[in-house]
């Protein structure tokens, strides 16, 4: 047994944790647990605990059902949200076939895959996400629309205090966890938040914006409130994006760095952005995957539509923000269009993946966006040579479908699940008669 895992147990003795656990996602990126008892965790560390993986979105079939789930004791902390009774813990668990490889299907693993090509290749991938949520008063119940907490917007100093209240209360549990936050600020639209949390490596990224998800909404059911990380929940409001702060290291270097460049950007980081741009299309299905992503995507504003890159430009696809002399590893881009409703563990892949084509096959990076896109013709677009980002899932589907990058970093299985969920989500929805449609055509025709 390696030092990490007899750590958790010795903490799990000392500190009388009476519940452990395990957390992993399917494919759709819906947090799962099952809670073991300490007893089980030596053989758990060793073998896995057994689990039928055909009840999993996106699994495994019924005949091929027998999975386990292995915790990785680097992941284990206490939850502080259990303040009253046995203390509770939980780790991140990998998902393995039964003769102990890894599973194809398990989101956690298709990043741990992509990052080790990266690593192959000598980089690092690390990520900072800033994450928007809407809170509202009270459940949100089907059939009803939600309330916001407050009438405030951007960085707003709220005087009722409810809003300071929740992202104090949020970031205490966060911190408790060791997950670190950066900054936090009432966003644009109405009882609209956003949470920032400090860089890390990708896959520590992604396991933390699990737990994130999971502690804002223990805060907001304690303080009878409800938090939605939906993309787009208002027509005529904000909506919940994740930007995010991408950036390669080669050991303790900062690859995207390279002093007197323009934006002191190295020949890696432009290759990486054209990477990026080029293969939009076909990752967009993955960095936002519902049918209410592309409300957000089409609300103007700050929600990229367009794909081009731009200096200290919030209306593009890629952002390079602006330089600090004398921090050369700050350096770094920041893609836009995530929301945070995605599954971190395959949208980081694919996000890694497309960067990762433009360095090694050595894409040359067009001119940046200087203008607000937004404001721009679509005879302006089209001279610039801009592109746009699929309009709708079922146009990113269809680009997915296309994408040999897509199906290579996802795996075969993980690829034709997602594609088939989507697709049954599109006409899902597409079958839909809306209260628009009812108040338009209703009195008309």
């Amino acid at each position: 047994m390696d030092k990490q895992a007899e750590y958790v147990l010795r903490t799990i003795e000392e500190r009388d944790i009476r519940f452990v656990r395990l957390w992993f996602t399917d494919v759709l990126g819906t947090l799962k647990s099952v809670a073991v008892a300490p007893a089980e965790l030596e053989g758990a560390f060793a073998e896995g605990i057994g689990f039928d993986g055909s009840a999993i979105e996106g699994f495994a079939r019924v005949y091929e059902s027998d999975m386990l789930a292995k915790p990785d004791p680097s992941t284990f902390a206490l939850l502080p949200w259990r303040s009253e009774g046995p203390g509770v813990a939980r780790m991140f668990c990998d998902i393995l076939l039964p003769d102990g490889s890894a599973s194809y299907a398990d989101p956690r693993y298709v990043l741990k895959r992509t990052l080790s090509r990266a690593a192959d290749l000598g980089f690092t991938f690390y990520t900072h996400p800033e994450v928007e949520f809407y809170l509202f008063n009270g459940r949100v119940e089907p059939g009803q629309t939600p309330t916001p907490v407050d009438r405030y917007g951007y960085f707003d100093n709220a005087p009722n205090g409810v809003a300071h209240d929740f992202r104090r209360s949020a970031i205490t549990m966060l911190e408790a966890m060791g997950i670190s936050v950066e900054f936090s600020h009432h966003e644009g639209g109405p009882g609209q938040q956003e949470i920032d949390l400090r860089y890390a490596d990708a896959l520590t990224t992604a396991d933390n914006l699990m737990t994130f998800r999971l502690v804002v909404q223990e805060v907001a059911l304690e303080q009878g409130l409800a938090a939605s990380f939906m993309p787009k929940p208002f027509r005529d409001h904000p909506g919940s994006g994740m930007h995010t702060h991408l950036s390669l290291f080669e050991g303790d270097r900062n690859a995207f760095f390279e002093a007197g460049a323009p934006y002191q950007l190295s020949k890696t980081a432009r290759s990486f952005i054209a990477g990026v741009l080029t293969h939009a299309p076909e990752i967009t299905a993955v960095t936002n995957q519902w049918v209410n992503s592309y409300k957000r995507l089409a609300g103007g504003a700050e929600a990229p539509a367009w794909i081009c890159w731009g200096h200290n430009n919030r209306s593009a696809l890629i952002r390079v923000p602006m330089y600090k002399p004398a921090k050369g590893n700050s350096t770094r881009i920041e893609f836009r269009s995530l929301d945070s409703a995605c599954n971190p563990y395959l949208a980081f892949a694919v996000i890694l993946a497309a960067g990762l084509k433009g360095v090694t096959d050595g894409y040359v990076l067009p001119e940046g966006a200087e203008d607000d896109v937004w404001a721009l013709t679509p005879a302006e677009r089209r001279a610039l040579g801009m592109e746009p980002l699929p309009a709708s899932l079922n146009q990113a589907i269809a680009a997915m479908q296309r994408s040999e990058l897509v199906a290579e970093t996802l795996g075969e299985h993980v690829f034709e699940f997602f594609l088939r969920n989507k697709q049954d989500e599109w006409e899902d929805y597409r079958r839909q008669v809306t209260q628009w449609e009812l108040d338009r055509y209703l009195p008309m025709l």
